[in-house]
């Protein structure tokens, strides 16, 4: 995968997650973004976090041919920012 395939997949991700929060749904998405900024994460990083939260359900959706699983989603949501995929960035 080039570099430019790999960005325009995180840019789309960030969309997703940018949506969400605009459109208020699910509600999981803007209460996650204000707890992580309350404890100093920047609204860039927040969002890149929460839109590694989707990639793995959406990873899991598509390896398993399944549907969304809300949540799931919410559960990783709420791990952030501890969970593992961030490590060594």
């Amino acid at each position: 995968m080039t570099d430019e395939m790999q960005f325009m997949q995180e840019a789309d991700l960030i969309e997703i997650i940018e949506n969400q929060l605009e459109d208020g749904n699910p509600i999981k998405v803007k209460e996650t973004l204000i707890r992580l900024m309350m404890t100093g994460t920047l609204r860039e990083d927040a969002v890149a976090m929460m839109a590694c939260a989707m990639s793995i359900e959406i990873f899991d959706v598509m390896k398993n041919d399944g549907e969304f699983n809300l949540k799931r989603y919410s559960e990783h949501l709420d791990q952030l920012p501890d969970i593992g995929f961030m490590e060594g960035e």
